[in-house]
């Protein structure tokens, strides 16, 4: 499945505010999210795999691909489309062999090193950031517009943004060459996350119809 990364939510049920993560991942889906990723750091693993697997076919009737996060066990496990991977996780490429040539697999990289690191391991798209305060991310190291826009000329993958994004910023990450945004709580913790969804996906199409990004293009589908 081919991965689009306008919008792009990581779902992290310790931070819905006590909803249901079902819930607000459909409301996100009615949104028009792009891409959505389980993010699991804490709580019984039957819980994750009973979660993932109803988000799996969730996002399979909304015809959008479906990310595990780290743990590329349970992306086997609940047959999801892909992982993504932090600096500490399994190396790219050995995730691809463990997936497959079809799975995609995203890779944090918060400098060009890490980019084109990522980028010869086999990684699909890469994720970048903390480009804001963000509360989701205990002691995020903050890299700003500018460190955004010195990954995406790094690379020929396409980067998406994460850290601190809400519809306010959103185009300006855009405008730093991202093909997209990745959000945790301006969207999971939005009194109305389907209305927030809609906010974000209108901030990047706005963007992006402005003009090309500082990697060649605007292509936000691999």
């Amino acid at each position: 499945m081919p991965i689009d990364l306008r919008v792009y939510l990581v779902l992290d049920p310790a931070l819905t505010s006590g909803r249901s993560p079902l819930e607000i991942a459909e409301a996100a889906l009615q949104g028009g999210i792009t891409a959505l990723q389980l993010r699991w750091k804490s709580g019984p693993l039957r819980e994750m795999l009973r979660l993932g697997e109803a988000l799996r076919e969730l996002c399979r009737r909304y015809g959008i691909p479906f990310l595990i996060n780290d743990r590329v066990d349970v992306a086997i496990a609940v047959h999801a489309d892909g992982v993504h991977l932090g600096q500490e996780d399994l190396p790219p490429e050995v995730a691809r062999r463990l997936l497959g040539p079809q799975a995609l697999i995203g890779v944090s990289a918060r400098t060009p090193e890490q980019a084109r690191a990522a980028e010869a391991a086999g990684a699909d798209y890469l994720g970048t950031g903390s480009v804001f305060p963000t509360a989701s991310k205990a002691n995020p190291t903050l890299i700003g517009l500018e460190g955004l826009a010195a990954v995406v000329r790094s690379t020929r993958l396409p980067v998406v943004a994460i850290g601190g994004v809400n519809p306010e910023n959103a185009a300006a990450c855009i405008r730093a060459g991202a093909a997209g945004v990745a959000v945790i709580s301006a969207i999971t913790q939005a009194p109305d996350p389907e209305a927030a969804a809609r906010a974000l996906r209108q901030a990047v199409e706005g963007a992006l119809a402005g003009g090309p990004s500082p990697n060649g293009g605007t292509n936000t589908r691999i």
